[in-house]
């Protein structure tokens, strides 16, 4: 097979892969899933690196796509581009505020305490109702006040 009908017939097969990815509703969240992710000033390699993560799961919100990159807000509202294979959809959160936020047995002021959670944890993020999230940091699960939390609820 000639070399431009090869190229033809994968533009072909890979259509409907990036169809498909123009199809995800902006913003949503994201989290960091490479050991080593570096955030560029633009969508490509060419741009200057603005960072390097070293934290796996920190959450991040996806504003904007460019081809296989990704534009990305990190909880202190810095943006930048990640390409989109050091990415998970994985939901993760990350504790903010300045004091530290309860972790507790039940979703509710009242319920035990388990630990207490410094700001800057980062956790699987659950289910969250009534303005409560479980989070799981490191397999220790409780219930968490969403208002502390950068990552759960609605982009």
């Amino acid at each position: 097979m000639p070399r431009l009908a090869q190229f033809a017939f994968l533009a072909l097969l890979l259509a409907p892969a990036v169809a498909s990815a123009q199809e995800v509703e902006l913003p949503y969240w994201a989290s960091i899933s490479a050991e080593e992710a570096r955030m560029r000033a633009g969508p490509a390699e060419q741009y200057p690196i603005a960072w390097v993560y070293h934290r796996v799961g920190l959450p991040v919100k996806v504003v904007r796509f460019h081809q296989g990159w990704r534009l990305v807000e990190e909880p202190d509202g810095t943006q930048g581009w990640i390409f989109n294979a050091l990415l998970s959809r994985e939901r993760t959160a990350i504790v903010v505020g300045e004091d530290l936020a309860p972790m507790r047995a039940g979703s509710g002021a009242q319920a035990d305490l388990r630990w207490n959670l410094e700001p800057g944890v980062i956790g699987l993020l659950g289910e969250c109702d009534d303005g409560w999230c479980v989070l799981d940091v490191n397999g220790h699960r409780g219930f968490v006040e969403q208002s502390r939390l950068w990552g759960a609820g609605e982009p």
